[in-house]
């Protein structure tokens, strides 16, 4: 099964104007159903049982550029996550799409409730999945390093420069067993507040998703860049409630527009425009 690969950005920002036309004969939505995403495939063509009727309620942890376009839950109307969760609204014959914001934390601990599907760029692992779980691999992801402009930070140095990685996030194990820091990496509540602790010189360095990073650097004016990745293997997820008998329909969706071209489209509208890069092309970091 064809799934979705980060190289695939490469010619995301050249087709960030392309016009996108919905697959399978479905026409794209009525302005205000689903935001500015376009939807692609058969309208109903899987059924689930929403917690509220005719609305799919989706878990996420904002903000998050490119993946989600707004940052508040009343502001979202487009994003990859998003129309991701807009499209399977679309095949499960749905009108609308329900936005609420939780901690990355509690998404991952399996703590949070009344959601049909979570979305907030999780890798999947095997300790999580002992508590939460996942539907199939809808995107691959790198880890990468975001400092301010002109640092100094390079592969060889880095285990000596101050690192900040977001709580609940597969970068706080990374750091501590990968880099190896001389002092430990100083653990914020979220990737906003991470990010901003780079720009304010209060650490060197942040570690993150590659493609979460890129979409913070762009959107700094030109304060912070990514100057490396380590290569992972690590793959994004959606997280269901426990035992849903909606995950295997939601997970058929997801399958289907992974073989379907439907998220290089979504990437091609999302990721590249927002990120101003193409993650594959990011210098590639050798652990220590």
């Amino acid at each position: 099964m064809a799934r979705y690969r980060l190289g695939t950005i490469a010619a995301a920002a050249a087709a960030a104007s392309l016009t996108l036309s919905a697959c399978g004969g479905a026409a794209a939505p009525k302005a205000g159903d689903f935001g500015s995403c376009t939807v692609y495939g058969e309208k109903g063509s899987i059924s689930i049982n929403p917690v509220t009727p005719d609305t799919l309620t989706v878990q996420t942890n904002l903000p998050s550029p490119g993946w989600w376009k707004g940052t508040s839950p009343e502001t979202i109307d487009g994003g990859y996550e998003y129309c991701l969760a807009a499209n399977i609204a679309h095949r499960a014959g749905l009108s609308s799409v329900k936005v609420m914001n939780a901690s990355f934390d509690a998404l991952v601990a399996g703590q949070t409730k009344d959601y049909d599907i979570a979305m907030a760029q999780v890798s999947i692992t095997p300790a999580r999945e002992k508590v939460v779980q996942f539907s199939q691999p809808y995107f691959d992801s790198n880890v990468a390093v975001l400092v301010k402009k002109g640092s100094d930070l390079t592969a060889a140095n880095i285990s000596s420069m101050k690192l900040g990685v977001a709580l609940g996030t597969t970068s706080v194990d990374f750091v501590k067993d990968k880099t190896q820091p001389s002092t430990p990496a100083r653990v914020f509540q979220d990737t906003d507040t991470m990010v901003t602790a780079v720009a304010s010189g209060q650490i060197d360095a942040a570690v993150q998703d590659t493609a979460i990073l890129l979409g913070f650097a762009k959107g700094s004016s030109g304060a912070l860049e990514v100057v490396g990745q380590y290569k992972t293997g690590e793959q994004y997820g959606a997280i269901y409630p426990k035992g849903s008998a909606n995950a295997a329909p939601m997970d058929k969706a997801i399958a289907a527009m992974s073989a379907d071209g439907t998220l290089e489209k979504l990437s091609a509208s999302w990721l590249g425009p927002t990120l101003g890069g193409d993650p594959a092309k990011v210098p590639v970091f050798a652990a220590p």
